[in-house]
């Protein structure tokens, strides 16, 4: 009995030792919730991007091996270019043209070149993590969000159709392996939601073609997937609130987009934005006039 006793009190020492070590190793800046990086984000989504890009690069300085930071910095280029060409808005959703052909013009060189460079560097220290383990979540959160933004950067800023269909197949292959897994990281459902609502928007003979590549879309489970995000996301769950709002006015969906543009509205009322589209939502008159860049 007394050996019993002490082995049985040996493995629950063991275990009080092992266990507060696994869970300092799970907390990544992914699944943990770090003031500053919120900060960052809270800057972000009022578009107060100078301030946010200041935030992301002092967290940097003291995290210089962590993707996070990089990734969120390359958002903070690709979200002020987004909302400078209009891109998240009713205007440009519900125009079949521009919503499957991308915006009119050119994007900001500079930006672009700006993401690029936070991009890559964000794909380097990810694949590094991805090497010493191929299910590091930390790793797959960052690709899934980087192989993310190079599709939304393809297809509607650069119109590079083909390249953001390969990156949006990379996006949803980083994305499944990490939910396998973790199931609780909500953010990736962004991912996989967008990839399929946006296939799902393109024309039958396109989809087929599409579909012999190994390439598939749904809208209404994309819509489903992006709800997932905005209802219990993390960093991204006002970006999942921003599409699923836009895609219900495309479907014509108002009562889905008069909720969630209601709640960007009040968490975000520095952003005039989100009243103008809540206001369309609405069917009232627009209380601000945007025009590029403001």
């Amino acid at each position: 009995m007394r050996r019993k006793l002490y082995a049985l009190f040996t493995a629950l020492l063991l275990l009080a030792i092992i266990a507060p070590c696994t869970r300092a190793q799970d907390v990544t800046p992914a699944f943990s919730k770090d003031p500053d990086l919120e900060a960052g984000y809270r800057d972000l989504y009022e578009r107060q991007f100078v301030e946010a890009r200041s935030t992301f690069t002092k967290w940097i300085s003291k995290h210089p091996d962590e993707a996070f930071g990089h990734v969120s910095l390359a958002a903070s280029y690709l979200f002020e270019e987004l909302f400078v060409q209009g891109v998240l808005t009713s205007d440009y959703f519900c125009d079949d043209k521009r919503f499957v052909g991308g915006i009119t013009g050119a994007p900001n060189p500079e930006r672009i070149k700006n993401f690029n460079i936070e991009i890559a560097q964000a794909r380097t220290l990810a694949q590094q993590r991805i090497k010493r383990n191929s299910h590091d979540p930390e790793g797959l959160y960052v690709m899934t969000l980087v192989a993310g933004m190079e599709s939304n950067a393809n297809s509607m800023l650069l119109k590079k159709h083909l390249d953001a269909l390969k990156f949006l197949k990379e996006a949803n292959a980083n994305a499944t392996a990490l939910l396998g897994q973790r199931p609780e990281a909500y953010d990736a459902y962004v991912a996989l939601g967008s990839a399929n609502y946006i296939i799902g928007s393109l024309s039958g003979s396109a989809r087929f073609f599409l579909w012999f590549g190994g390439i598939h879309g749904d809208k209404q489970l994309g819509m489903k997937q992006v709800t997932k995000t905005a209802d219990n996301g993390h960093y991204l769950k006002p970006f999942a609130k921003i599409l699923l709002s836009l895609s219900a006015r495309r479907e014509k969906q108002d009562a889905i987009a008069q909720k969630y543009l209601k709640e960007l509205t009040e968490e975000f009322p520095n952003n005039p934005l989100y009243s103008a589209e809540y206001a369309k939502a609405l069917g009232r008159p627009i209380p601000a006039t945007l025009g590029p860049g403001k």
